[in-house]
């Protein structure tokens, strides 16, 4: 499947994502796959206010970015995956195109530690 990404999706999506509690709901639900996580215990894990997880929930939704579904009086959320890939293969689509390497300059992510939510260098 050839999923085509309009300029203004992108920056939709980059938009969305360019906040602090959108990012880090973002990335635990990436982390949870298919399945997702209810709204209460996004708010619980990242620590924010049922109201203020909804306002960035939507905003997420708004970018074509996650996906809910009601379950009785709870409402889960998803990573939309193939909106995911369609954003990172937008990103990357030219990479390497006038022969330049595509080796990564920094470490991977792998050699990274967080450290109180800030991201560090490992020793």
């Amino acid at each position: 499947m050839i999923c085509v990404v309009r300029t203004t999706e992108v920056i939709s999506a980059l938009s969305a994502l360019a906040h602090e509690h959108r990012l880090a709901v973002y990335r635990l639900l990436v982390e949870q796959g298919h399945a997702g996580l209810s709204a209460g215990v996004i708010a619980e894990r990242i620590g924010l206010v049922p109201s203020s997880l909804t306002f960035h929930v939507q905003a997420l939704q708004r970018a074509g970015l996650i996906s809910a579904r009601r379950a009785s009086r709870q409402v889960f959320y998803a990573v939309d995956f193939a909106a995911m890939n369609a954003l990172v293969g937008y990103l990357t689509e030219n990479c390497c195109g006038q022969g330049s390497a595509c080796t990564p300059s920094c470490k991977p992510a792998s050699s990274l530690r967080r450290s109180r939510g800030k991201v560090r260098r490992a020793a």
